[in-house]
């Protein structure tokens, strides 16, 4: 009662108004957590609807206003005016709790953008709820941010790291990145991060890839889980992107020594050393690159690890989809039984190795039980089982190779199973599954998926939507002196 000290009769009528509302909301929540003692007379009276819309009337009608925001920006002379109630706006805000402290009139300076989103906003802080789409996550965030809206904040944060698989006209994945990086939310930047890296190939040919720091593309330049056609549709997308920003030259040379060059055929280096402009503005930069690269695949693979150091990502394949690197695999009705398949690869990336083959067997299971939950007979009742459930089993996918031989010394091969969902009429990668030679089975595959519904996320018309990648990593068996 000491802030209303003084106070016109007015305003406190309004701030009594507004309490009242408050009142109104806090005794329907009590009601609804109430202990009802398991009478089985009891109910629960629920017009909490009815609250939030006599609130949404508050804020479009003007009543029993105590404030005043006037929202200026730089795109209009007029200012937007909203009758506001102080005691809501500071319940959710701190900055709009400080700001009516002392004034009953404040005026705000927002960019164009935000300016355009203040009305959304200010109906949240009533409300509790707001739409949104693609182009007004980051705005929304800002206003969210700015006044310390935390609940709004993170709501944004969510709808970003869930909707980097929705479709626009001009791309957006990007643009959230770099925002992300500004603000420090390092959630939402591995997500987009991931997000670019399994579908690099949708972004390659998309108008937000001259969109990309330099920052942002030598961060991906540098992943070995990117999946798309091959190195040399990389090279082709930063050649591009070279052309297009014009970077000093020291960038663009560090741009185009982190392409893997060994990963690309004899005959397209080849190719790029007499049609590339970019390469010829840079070769002086590239040679030695260029030359191991010509070396990599002239000499055999045991011979060359003895004088040169291929355990780096130099000599690391990315996620190739082209099919000498593995196979798609499309599983209809998946959940029905166990299947098999068996495809071809190349044994190695270098061309020494481009005719020889390693024939490759998978096994699907959509019920594999794990030991601990397999049927087992009872000594209490004579050839009794433990009841097994279908849902008790998971996923499982088993791939081995159904050969063997000396020329397999000095290779290792991981395997990569990359699982496609239809996502705003889009298919796109949602899962990458790695392991290696070690280990024949992906670990944790699709264990939180639920494939004996149709409408699962992880089915396209009832079918699961597998490519599977083998890549061969090469390995330095004997260290000869230079």
């Amino acid at each position: 009662m000491a802030r209303l000290t003084g106070a016109r009769p007015g305003a406190a009528r309004r701030w009594g108004c507004a309490a009242a509302f408050l009142l109104l909301l806090l005794t329907v929540q009590a009601a609804q957590k109430a202990d009802l003692g398991g009478d089985t007379t009891a109910a629960t009276i629920n017009h909490s609807l009815t609250l939030l819309q006599r609130l949404q009337e508050l804020l479009q009608n003007g009543n029993g206003s105590d404030s005043v925001l006037r929202v200026r920006s730089a795109a209009s002379e007029e200012a937007k005016v909203f009758h506001t109630h102080q005691l809501l706006l500071s319940l959710q805000s701190e900055v709009f709790e400080s700001l009516l402290r002392n004034q009953s009139v404040v005026t705000l300076h927002e960019p164009p953008e935000t300016a355009a989103l203040f009305e959304k906003f200010i109906r949240y802080l009533y409300c509790g709820g707001v739409s949104i789409l693609l182009h007004q996550a980051i705005p929304l965030h800002q206003l969210a941010s700015k006044y310390r809206v935390w609940g709004l904040q993170r709501g944004v944060a969510e709808y970003m790291r869930t909707h980097l698989a929705s479709e626009s006209s001009q791309g957006h994945v990007v643009g959230w990145y770099h925002y992300a990086v500004r603000v420090g939310d390092t959630a939402l930047q591995e997500s987009c991060l991931q997000f670019l890296a399994w579908n690099l190939s949708a972004v390659l040919g998309s108008a937000e890839w001259g969109s990309v720091s330099v920052e942002l593309l030598l961060l991906l330049l540098e992943r070995s889980d990117l999946v798309l056609h091959s190195e040399l549709e990389l090279y082709t997308a930063v050649e591009g992107w070279l052309s297009r920003r014009q970077p000093e030259a020291p960038v663009a040379e560090r741009v185009l020594r982190a392409i893997r060059y060994p990963m690309i055929a004899p005959s397209q280096l080849f190719r790029l050393q007499a049609q590339s402009a970019v390469l010829a503005r840079h070769r002086g930069a590239l040679q030695d690159l260029l030359f191991q690269a010509f070396q990599f695949h002239a000499a055999s693979p045991l011979h060359f690890a003895k004088y040169f150091d291929v355990n780096c990502s130099m000599f690391l394949p990315r996620n190739y989809l082209a099919p000498s690197w593995g196979s798609q695999w499309v599983i209809t009705n998946p959940a029905r039984d166990d299947r098999s398949t068996s495809f071809q690869t190349q044994l190695g990336p270098s061309s020494h190795d481009a005719g020889k083959r390693v024939t490759w067997n998978v096994l699907f299971s959509p019920r594999w039980l794990p030991v601990s939950l397999r049927p087992v007979y009872s000594d209490s009742v004579s050839g009794a089982i433990q009841p097994v459930r279908i849902e008790d089993g998971r996923p499982r996918l088993v791939i081995t190779p159904a050969m063997s031989s000396p020329d397999f010394a000095g290779v290792s091969f991981q395997k990569t199973v990359l699982v496609g969902v239809r996502q705003q009429g889009r298919v796109l990668v949602k899962h990458a599954y790695s392991f290696h030679q070690s280990s024949d089975e992906a670990p944790d595959f699709l264990a939180h998926a639920d494939l004996q519904k149709r409408t699962s996320e992880y089915l396209i018309d009832n079918s699961l939507h597998l490519h599977i990648i083998i890549k061969p990593v090469y390995h330095s068996l004997i260290k000869v002196k230079k």
